[in-house]
């Protein structure tokens, strides 16, 4: 599992790091508007909430890949232990 959420997060990581350098290389941060009012944050607060914007987006992003990439059998395997499943289990003979 910590493995997988490796595989998920870092490379987010990586490309929110380059979507930010993309995006702040034309967009000034004290330039942009909400709601058609300007924007009372500092550029650090815009820059930073961008990149932690770019990070949820790409890691959700992975995150399906992962999820889409499984076996059917990661997907159909039960969870509990043979002797811990309740009786009538539809996942009875799967380990």
């Amino acid at each position: 599992m910590q493995q997988r959420l490796m595989w998920i997060v870092w490379p987010a990581f990586l490309v929110a790091g380059v979507l930010e350098i993309l995006v702040f290389a034309f967009v000034d941060p004290q330039e942009m508007h909400w709601l058609g009012q300007p924007l009372a944050w500092s550029p650090q607060t815009v820059y930073t909430l961008a990149f932690f914007v770019f990070w949820a987006v790409t890691a959700t992003s992975s995150a399906l890949t992962t999820l889409l990439a499984q076996s059917p059998f990661e997907v159909n395997r039960c969870p509990l232990p043979a002797d811990g499943r309740p009786d009538g289990c539809p996942k009875q003979g799967v380990c």
